[in-house]
């Protein structure tokens, strides 16, 4: 039987029997001096884990003790938010007394600087307003005929549609075709539309009256839209200033018959009363009119009486 005496027990080298060590809580080695009550007087201050745990450590108070900016002060949503300027003061702020000054709209600019304002007239004319009353129901009041622009009769109005002053496109087709009688004249009104998704889109408005013989080739435009297509015709020039500021009469050749249209009083009268929105040509064995816009009834009565006139001039002495 072993005792602790034995050499092959728990003795060491040196004979010394094997005690558990001091740092595990048990007995204090034989032969040694016995651990201090406290820490030494300059030690530092720390707290014992071992004798007082973390969960019992009061020495801090959890209730006094917040982290910076914890504390912030109440919301008041009943502020209103100001952005304050460069400068850090609001611009909303005023002094007292002070009128309420009302900041100016802000300009919208374009491509190449501010936005041109544009004319009441220029855009009444050129703003599409379709047929507002009923171009049909006007038309078959009167008498009228109606197609679709699919009709035989229809086939000579594409080239009206081709030769117009207004860059058509071969996508452009005529569309609500009108014909009947206006004063003296056998007229067809129709909408040049093209098709876009699902919808017919109206956007010219044509009136063409036929004209015995052959017409000259002629263009009569407002002057301050572009002329295109207008190669080998010369400007016909007339006695009025006023006429010649606002209105281009060209064509094919000069003579008494196109001149006799820039001298007659009263179509001058007429296209100067006008809101130079409209453009004449003809083509096809047609003097016709043109505007952007669908027809309406009383579109189609304002050229009614400018190719009242314009015929009428051309018809003198022939």
């Amino acid at each position: 039987m072993s005792t602790p005496r034995d050499r092959d027990g728990f003795d060491d080298d040196t004979g010394r029997a094997w005690q558990e060590p001091a740092h595990l809580g048990g007995d204090e080695p034989a032969g040694e001096p016995p651990a201090q009550e406290g820490p030494p007087e300059d030690a530092p201050n720390f707290v014992d884990r071992r004798k007082q745990p973390r969960d019992s450590d009061h020495s801090v108070d959890p209730e006094a003790w917040r982290p910076a900016g914890w504390d912030l002060p109440p919301a008041e949503p009943e502020r209103p938010a100001a952005t304050p300027g460069p400068s850090g003061v609001d611009p909303s702020w005023a002094p007292p007394g002070a009128p309420q000054e009302q900041a100016p709209a802000p300009q919208r600019r374009g491509l190449f600087g501010g936005r041109r304002q544009r004319d009441p007239e220029m855009e009444r004319a050129f703003t599409y307003q379709g047929d507002v009353v009923g171009a049909q129901g006007w038309a078959l009041q009167r008498g009228w005929t109606i197609s679709d622009g699919t009709a035989p009769e229809d086939a000579v109005l594409s080239e009206l549609i081709a030769s117009a002053p207004p860059r058509l496109t071969k996508d452009h087709r005529p569309g609500s075709v009108l014909r009947g009688r206006a004063g003296s004249l056998e007229l067809v009104a129709f909408d040049a539309v093209y098709t876009s998704g699902r919808h017919v889109v109206p956007e010219y408005a044509i009136t063409a009256a036929p004209l015995l013989g052959t017409p000259p080739p002629l263009r009569l435009s407002p002057a301050r839209l572009w002329k295109h297509g207008v190669g080998g015709m010369v400007q016909i020039p007339s006695e009025d200033p006023d006429f010649e500021r606002r209105w281009t009469l060209l064509a094919a050749e000069d003579g008494p018959q196109v001149r006799r249209i820039a001298g007659d009083p009263e179509v001058r009268r007429l296209l100067l009363g006008t809101d130079d929105g409209d453009e004449f040509w003809t083509a096809g064995g047609f003097l016709a009119a043109i505007r952007p816009d669908g027809h309406r009834p009383e579109l189609i009565e304002h050229h009614t009486r400018l190719l009242t006139a314009l015929i009428g001039a051309l018809a003198v002495g022939s």
